[in-house]
């Protein structure tokens, strides 16, 4: 079974209106609550466009089944359907919470088709921007309509990477910049159309901030890599500290920095 992209695109667009930008900057005290630590944000614009994005998704694709954060949240158990046949949609429904709690323009959507274990096809909506990315497996990435690439390889003194605020001070000894978006999202669409040239996610690579966005990169010429030098795939619940790079040497360099740090962390 196949879907059309554009439907889809469609209808993340219309669950953005609907169900995120009208309460953003207008959420009340008790549609903000925490989930397994204080920072851990779920908001009533997540919880409203997981409900839309799930509902309308299952019914664009018959047989296929939904994980979303929300929902794993509630029933880790979910993650399981990763591994059958049926076709997966993983779903990131307000990816960057807490910035979009607190008014900052930094959230996303992020929706992945998932078949057999791989991502097939990948969306990242910015909604108020109102900018789509777009991949489909073997097909490229696109931006708006526009194909988009990774940056060309430069030399360490030239790179700029999308980082935590814990990886941004392991850099700057090397000479190299960092930028802290404080979403997933937006490391993915910046690592891809070239505005950064390396991002560094920690542990716990949850499916539904990565599965879209691994794809996107990749199709758009990236190389990306766990620092084990695994591929990523959207069921493996095991990968630590995904790297996104241009190529495989730009990964070996960002790799070399940050395994140090990665193996203190193991202690």
């Amino acid at each position: 079974m196949t879907v059309d992209p554009d439907s889809v695109a469609a209808i993340i667009r219309d669950v953005a209106r609907d169900e995120i930008l009208p309460r953003y900057n207008t959420l009340e005290a008790h549609e903000v609550r925490s989930k397994s630590h204080p920072g851990d944000l779920v908001t009533a614009a997540d919880e409203a466009a997981e409900a839309a994005l799930a509902t309308r998704l299952r019914a664009l694709l018959p047989g296929s089944v939904v994980v979303g954060e929300e929902g794993t949240a509630a029933d880790p158990r979910l993650l399981d359907r990763l591994k059958e046949d049926a076709p997966v949609w993983v779903l990131d429904p307000v990816d960057g919470t807490r910035n979009f709690a607190h008014g900052v323009p930094r959230f996303a959507v992020m929706v992945a088709l998932v078949r057999g274990g791989d991502t097939v096809c990948g969306w990242i909506l910015d909604p108020v921007a109102d900018v789509l990315y777009v991949a489909e497996q073997g097909a490229g990435s696109w931006r708006e309509g526009k194909r988009i690439r990774v940056s060309p390889a430069r030399g360490p003194e030239a790179l700029v990477g999308a980082t935590g605020y814990r990886h941004a001070k392991l850099f700057k000894p090397h000479g190299i910049r960092t930028r802290q978006s404080g979403s997933a999202a937006h490391d993915y669409m910046q690592a891809s159309d070239g505005r950064v040239d390396f991002a560094v996610f920690r542990r716990r690579l949850n499916p539904w901030d990565h599965a879209a966005g691994a794809l996107i990169h990749h199709e758009a010429g990236g190389f990306g890599r766990t620092v084990d030098g695994d591929s990523y795939r959207p069921g493996d619940r095991e990968g630590d500290h995904l790297i996104l790079a241009p190529d495989e040497d730009t990964w070996s360099r960002i790799r070399d920095i940050l395994l140090p740090h990665v193996r203190g962390e193991k202690g």
